[in-house]
């Protein structure tokens, strides 16, 4: 398996530092201004498992392994009291990720989403979410004829997965609308 040098880090690059995975947030070369000294990598890293965001500085001579991470195509099933079910699309095994797991991502997970799971020496650790989701509207407030000239052009609507976004006026309950998942932002109408 190649390394990855300290010179050819990146942001979004994986690697492996003392035998944990890491997810590279910052990289920054510090040119010495020392004669003779090395230059050094500064860093920010994100730990996989525990999201403990870190600080770190490398010589660039320094290697890294990758971590065994892999992307496997899976559908999210129904939430439980034990936590958020999930099919493995490749292999049809069942798994389950908590609430603390998944952070804000539980709010745009509908029976039968289709995403892909990150897993960690074969072990599920997090979900890669498709860009834009479909949900529907539960809950809007009613528009208000006048309010665009105050700027006031969008309305709060919660959707069905508790998700609350502001969505023009002229969207209504029961109406699906399309939810960008890097923004949490109204896209589109479904």
């Amino acid at each position: 398996m190649a390394l990855i040098g300290a010179n050819e880090l990146k942001r979004k690059m994986l690697i492996t530092v003392e035998g944990q995975p890491y997810h590279v947030v910052e990289v920054f070369f510090a040119s010495p201004s020392a004669r003779g000294a090395s230059t050094m990598v500064r860093t920010k890293l994100r730990h996989l498992l525990t999201e403990a965001v870190i600080e770190k500085s490398f010589k660039t001579s320094e290697k890294f392994a990758e971590p065994d991470v892999a992307l496997t195509p899976a559908s999210f099933l129904y939430a439980d009291g034990d936590g958020y079910n999930f099919m493995d699309d490749e292999s049809y095994e069942q798994f389950t990720l908590s609430a603390e797991q998944l952070g804000d991502d539980r709010l745009y997970l509908k029976d039968g989403l289709s995403l892909q799971v990150q897993k960690y020496n074969g072990a599920p650790i997090s979900l890669v979410l498709p860009s834009i989701v479909e949900l529907t509207v539960t809950d809007a407030e009613p528009g208000v004829r006048g309010d665009s000239a105050s700027g006031g052009t969008t309305k709060s609507a919660t959707l069905e997965t508790g998700l609350q976004i502001r969505v023009p006026l002229f969207i209504k309950e029961g109406e699906v609308v399309r939810v960008n998942t890097q923004t949490g932002e109204f896209s589109s109408r479904a």
